[in-house]
């Protein structure tokens, strides 16, 4: 079953899993095996002034639609290509006297899309709405109560004049976004911005170790003629070869974490149990629970307590995180790698989560060489656990090969900016924003590097009276959020 500009992939029967995708034709690392633009797409409530609500950009300065009030866009451009989505909600907003929270917005404009063009197959969908998973059976007595609420002000947010429709079909829309909505995020993929509902990229089943990877395309309005605007989609890139015939599967959770863990996550979340072979064998399991080996192995007592002091560690850093305060974060995670480090393997992952926030941190205050330190054991424990073209890989090395470079390393800076270019490449694309960051800084530390290696000498005191005459790049400030993840869960 394909459908406009889906081709190369089938929607199958999988064993066990219900509906999955499979590939019609061979894929290399780096292949975009289709582009998605959402069905339906939201802002979140929290940013909807900041985020262009086309392409959900952040941007300092947004035009405001004149009508409602609420909505904010990029430029004419974007504004345009919104009303067709925006113009039912502009009105109902205007009527209801506020606009709705996001899961309210998203189910309306699912209902408009459906009061316009019908539940069946849309354009370039191999399922409809109809068919999508709404797991609404299994879910627990919070979760029903929330799924009650959601209705009840859906009812009274929606028109009167639009097309009514039952509570059943109004539980299964919030169930499909309860478990198929999709994060969105800003240009730099740092941030998560947005939900949306992308129904071929619903039918991916999961997989620990996957041989395809999601990302977010913001499109590009900027070229001069309008031909060559692209559009906001998702991209399903793949990150292995895959052949015809082969399953293609996306990871729902990240990795970085025990596979009993990736279950419990999984089950609560999306209701199913993994059966995907890292989970079944345990595979870098035992990397990521590795302790030190040799003569002063430390006994199975003193390997939980250092671990629970590393979970109450974090639990402190994440409360330091909230309330700005990054002198003590750096402090709690200085103690804690010293109880850490005679006790746990360098892959363990307690140990890597501190040495990611304490690299993160340092970094935002300009301790750049201690944050090098630890930024390079972060990334040499990533490499030996990630698969070895992962987007969070990508973007970890690249902060790392960042860092670097503000410590004046430029031989490992250059080094890591290449390898995470190299990671980019295949779960990014040549064209994303990021990707293009990365190669500018790339050909930079290029120069640099050569400079160095002429006269070591000259490099430094170049440096200096650059970085005296331009104001130093600060690094973003932590965030307090992880990394947006695949699919976006309401809390």
């Amino acid at each position: 079953m394909t459908k406009g500009g889906m081709e190369s992939v089938e929607v199958f029967t999988s064993e066990g899993k219900g509906r999955g995708l499979k590939a019609q034709k061979e894929f290399l690392p780096g292949d975009v095996i289709f582009a998605e633009p959402a069905y339906a797409a939201v802002v979140f409530d929290s940013l909807t002034h900041v985020v262009c609500h086309t392409c959900f950009k952040r941007q300092e300065r947004l035009h405001r639609c004149g009508q409602c009030k609420f909505a904010y866009y990029c430029d004419r451009t974007c504004q345009r290509a919104a009303w067709l989505n925006h113009k039912n909600e502009c009105s109902a907003i205007k009527k209801y006297g506020k606009a709705p929270t996001e899961n309210i917005r998203l189910a309306a404009r699912i209902m408009w899309k459906i009061e316009r063009e019908g539940s069946g197959l849309a354009e370039g969908c191999l399922v409809s709405i109809d068919d999508l998973q709404n797991h609404v059976d299994s879910f627990g007595e919070e979760e029903k109560k929330e799924l009650r609420t959601d209705v009840e002000s859906f009812l009274e947010f929606w028109p009167s004049q639009s097309q009514q429709f039952g509570l059943q079909y109004i539980s299964h829309i919030f169930g499909v976004i309860n478990c198929n909505g999709f994060t969105l995020s800003d240009q730099r993929g740092l941030q998560a911005v947005g939900v949306g509902v992308f129904p071929n990229l619903c039918q991916a089943n999961h997989d620990c170790w996957p041989n395809c990877t999601v990302i977010f395309n913001n499109g590009n309005h900027e070229a001069v003629r309008s031909m060559f605007h692209t559009q906001m989609r998702i991209e399903l890139r793949a990150l292995s070869k895959i052949s015809p015939g082969d399953e293609l599967t996306v990871s729902y959770v990240d990795f970085l974490n025990v596979s009993e863990e990736r279950r419990k996550q999984l089950k609560k979340q999306y209701y199913f149990d993994c059966t995907c072979e890292h989970c079944k064998k345990q595979i870098k399991d035992d990397l990521m629970l590795a302790v030190k080996e040799g003569e002063g192995k430390p006994s199975a007592e003193t390997v939980k307590e250092v671990v629970q002091f590393s979970k109450d560690t974090l639990e402190k850093i994440n409360k330091a995180r909230m309330e700005g305060l990054y002198h003590e974060v750096v402090k709690l995670c200085r103690e804690c790698l010293k109880k850490q480090e005679p006790v746990l393997g360098d892959t363990n992952i307690y140990l890597l989560r501190i040495l990611s926030i304490a690299s993160e941190v340092l970094s935002y205050l300009q301790m750049f060489e201690e944050a090098a330190d630890y930024a390079k054991r972060m990334v040499d424990g990533y490499l030996k656990i990630y698969h070895p073209n992962n987007a969070q890989l990508g973007m970890a090395v690249m902060r790392a090969g960042v860092t670097h470079w503000h410590a004046g390393l430029i031989e490992a800076g250059h080094g890591l900016i290449c390898k995470a270019y190299a990671i980019l490449l295949i779960t990014h694309g040549p064209s994303h924003p990021i990707t293009k960051d990365l190669e500018v800084m790339r050909v930079q530390t290029e120069m640099e590097l050569r400079m160095f290696q002429q006269n070591e000498y000259m490099y430094y005191k170049m440096r200096e009276a650059a970085l005296k005459n331009q104001k130093i790049q600060v690094m973003p400030e932590p965030s307090n959020e992880a990394p947006p993840s695949l699919f976006h869960k309401k809390e």
